[in-house]
């Protein structure tokens, strides 16, 4: 099980600001966006595709980075 927090825009995208979901053990940045794209429309995935993945304390684009116990999926913010 996975948290995943969503912020910005990829909230307004999926209607919340979080959810757990059912993965796998050894799934990664990867497997978590072709989830949310099966779950939420394959109109996602430009965002999905620009979004930064805060893992613990890494902050990743990183495909293959496994995840772990809570996601954060950040957009580019815009902002001075």
């Amino acid at each position: 099980m996975v948290e995943v927090r969503y912020f910005a825009a990829i909230a307004d995208a999926v209607g919340k600001a979080n959810e757990r979901l059912d993965l796998p053990a050894d799934a990664t940045v990867a497997d978590l966006r072709r989830t949310l794209s099966a779950t939420y429309g394959s109109d996602l995935d430009p965002m999905l595709k620009v979004c930064a993945f805060l893992i613990g304390d890494e902050l990743t684009r990183d495909g293959e980075m496994p995840l772990r116990g809570r996601v954060d999926v950040l957009p580019p913010f815009a902002g001075g």
